[in-house]
């Protein structure tokens, strides 16, 4: 079937809240390009949303899925695991930056999930409720992660009440005129205000915005949150689901900061495209809840762990953190070239390959409408690329580390092209 028809299929079938805006449809793709129902070939800028940091495909990857799929497709690990499972749990226990000195791990499916479950887990290991998350946040679209994240369009608008004793702080932002003492300040205003640090769970931070716009909190704010956390036995939980698995030149981008978490929790590029998301946390947090309290009917699908080990194996046989860091310092040159060449884009910023920047009205505000118009042109032109960001301004990039040189440097002339058209 061709565009044409499978779009007609979408209008008479799919539901309008899940429907994408574009009319193509991905028939098949390798690293970093893909093809669609017409034959038309595409620069993929996106990776399936910061999921293919090893592109589409890897060989690695697709050899230890089809191996695994002669073995065991599905049990439920809650009926009887699979080697896989506790392999997968033990190497993110030895690569996580979490507490020790002993840590567990449970998989699920996805980063949403993964949230839920680690929300849950703080709230058994506290005997406490309250949790505090911050503005520009994106942590899921189930109803207990829309209440955590911290922005209404186009996620929560529609969806009525949210769940209780979930709180909100401003993130660390220069660009948004908020340091990092503005934060913690606001903090303790919240402990006077509307939450008392007793009551307190946990707070739960990105450390980088994914949805948010691609902002990084500071080593020291970093540091400052983990012993506000220590003063009051609040627990750390720390979102990696964007974040994670190399985009940032570290497996984790909490790694920059030195920092332990009580909770990590990562998903999308953990096993490259299979549906796998996992909470990894020290030990006696974990196990706080007792037996069959966790976990669900597909969570840590054998197919999934087995594309999740061989994610970690191809990331320390590949330099794929070298590469990410490379990456990051190839968009950033670009970014600041463009920054000189023109006027409306600013604010780049990069940690390894999680790399942005902003587009700008003709008074240095936020300029929505020139972002989803620059991404639009790059479509015409056959380029995926996101924008994301509080005001909806920032461009980002999610290009697979493993993508080719040649294939890099035509996408970022695409970009380049759109913001000399509309700039």
């Amino acid at each position: 079937m061709n565009n044409a028809e499978l779009n007609a299929l979408k209008e008479e079938y799919v539901a309008a809240g899940a429907a994408t805006p574009t009319t193509q449809f991905a028939d098949r793709a390798e690293n970093a390009e893909l093809w669609d129902a017409d034959g038309r070939r595409w620069i993929d800028f996106a990776g399936g949303i910061g999921v293919l940091n090893l592109g589409h495909r890897h060989p690695k990857i697709v050899s230890a899925v089809q191996d695994q799929l002669h073995k065991v497709m599905h049990t439920s690990a809650a009926v009887i695991s699979y080697a896989p499972y506790v392999q997968l749990c033990q190497k993110l226990c030895e690569l996580a930056p979490v507490r020790g000195p002993k840590r567990k791990a449970l998989l699920i499916n996805t980063g949403a999930e993964a949230l839920e479950n680690a929300v849950k887990i703080a709230r058994s290991a506290t005997g406490r409720s309250g949790i505090i998350t911050f503005d520009g946040a994106f942590h899921g679209r189930t109803m207990m992660t829309l209440a955590m994240t911290g922005k209404v369009l186009p996620y929560k608008n529609d969806f009525g009440p949210m769940p209780g004793d979930v709180f909100r702080a401003p993130f660390p932002n220069p660009v948004h005129g908020i340091s990092d003492e503005d934060s913690l300040k606001a903090l303790h205003t919240l402990f006077k205000t509307d939450i008392a640090p007793h009551r307190t769970a946990a707070i739960v931070i990105e450390a980088v915005q994914g949805e948010g716009g691609f902002y990084a909190a500071s080593p020291a704010y970093m540091q400052a949150l983990r012993d506000l956390c220590d003063e009051h036995g609040i627990l750390l939980i720390v979102d990696e689901v964007q974040s994670g698995f190399a985009r940032t030149g570290k497996l984790f981008a909490l790694e920059h900061s030195g920092v332990e978490a009580d909770l990590i929790t990562t998903a999308k590029s953990l096993a490259n495209g299979m549906p796998l998301s996992a909470v990894v946390g020290t030990a006696s947090v974990m196990d706080s809840s007792g037996p069959n309290s966790l976990g669900g009917t597909y969570s840590g699908n054998p197919l999934a762990c087995a594309a999740a080990l061989a994610v970690i194996e191809a990331i320390e046989e590949e330099d794929i953190l070298a590469r990410s860091t490379a990456l990051g310092e190839r968009l950033a040159e670009r970014f600041a070239r463009w920054e000189q060449q023109f006027d409306r884009v600013g604010h780049s910023r990069n940690l390894g390959a999680m790399a942005a920047f902003e587009l700008l009205d003709a008074n240095g505000n936020p300029d929505p409408q020139l972002t989803g118009a620059v991404c639009a042109k790059a479509r015409e032109h056959g380029l995926i690329l996101l924008s994301c960001g509080f005001y909806g301004n920032t461009i980002r990039i999610l290009v697979p580390i493993t993508v080719e040189e040649s294939v890099l440097e035509e996408g970022l002339n695409v970009i380049e092209g759109a913001l000399e058209a509309l700039c």
